[in-house]
């Protein structure tokens, strides 16, 4: 027993020390994981949030395109319809087919863009509106060069205007489309991103879990092992008094036997045996 408790109070000792030096590497791992759990679990709210609003951007986006898309299919219409009308009008009063002209549709289109949205001065505007309402005088009629003039003008700056507004709409398509392009590699740069910050997170969860479980484990059994140790050292101290006790009980013994022997092997004793046989 006493063998037992040198060998194995240094093993359980050293099982103890390795112990302790694999709970705190464990430990470190441990803060480790969870910081680096922590750190991804913001990136992935940080890209979760920047794709949201990627999207956000992207659905304003249309909805901002969608809008002038109606706006300018709206002007382009009118512009359309007033420029026909203006084709149609000049050539009729350039040729004296002025009363004809007034009977058409497009001369009632034309009456209402002069009368709701052409851009003229008051006074143009009102000349303009009696020729086209056939209110004019015969002494009018050398003037009609002069209205020629004007709706050539009209005619020209409504040209200009519709072609700016299919520059500026084609511009706008163009914009649109890179803005989309652009806004979805971001989407699903940022997607990827999410996915993979999400399966770590995952993953680290598991890991830091485990590695909680070992420690747990590990320090349960440390510590069985130091109690182990304390109540070894315990009973080991006991048998070393136990045994302390026989030994001397023993020494005694052989004193008293050495003693017995000393007296009998003496010339008296001896002499005083021979006299009894």
């Amino acid at each position: 027993y006493m063998c037992y408790c040198k060998t194995a109070g240094g093993d359980l000792d050293a099982g103890v020390t390795a112990a302790e030096e694999k709970l705190e590497s464990m430990k470190a791992a441990l803060k480790s994981a969870k910081e680096k759990k922590k750190q991804t679990e913001a990136d992935l709210k940080e890209h979760q949030t920047s794709r949201a609003e990627a999207k956000a951007a992207m659905e304003e986006a249309t909805e901002i395109r969608n809008k002038e898309a109606r706006a300018f299919a709206k002007f382009h219409e009118d512009s359309s319809t007033n420029v026909a009308a203006l084709t149609k009008a000049i050539p009729a009063i350039e040729t004296g087919m002025k009363g004809s002209f007034l009977q058409t549709s497009a001369a009632a289109v034309l009456r209402r863009f002069t009368m709701e949205k052409a851009e003229l001065q008051d006074e143009t505007r009102q000349e303009l509106l009696a020729f086209l309402s056939g209110k004019t005088s015969e002494e009018y009629a050398p003037q009609s060069g002069q209205i020629v003039g004007i709706l050539k003008q009209m005619l020209e700056e409504m040209d200009k205007a519709l072609s700016e507004a299919i520059a500026a709409e084609e511009e706008a398509k163009k914009s649109y489309a890179a803005l989309m392009e652009a806004k979805t590699k971001e989407v699903d740069a940022l997607t990827a991103q999410i996915e993979e910050e999400q399966t770590r997170v995952g993953n680290l969860g598991v890991e830091i879990a485990g590695m909680e479980n070992d420690i747990e484990d590990t320090e349960q059994s440390m510590d069985e092992d130091q109690k182990f140790i304390a109540e070894l050292a315990v009973n080991c101290e006991k048998k070393k008094k136990e045994w302390a006790e026989i030994c001397k009980v023993r020494q005694q013994e052989l004193v008293a036997l050495a003693e017995t022997i000393k007296i009998l092997n003496d010339d008296d004793a001896l002499e005083l045996f021979k006299k009894t046989l």
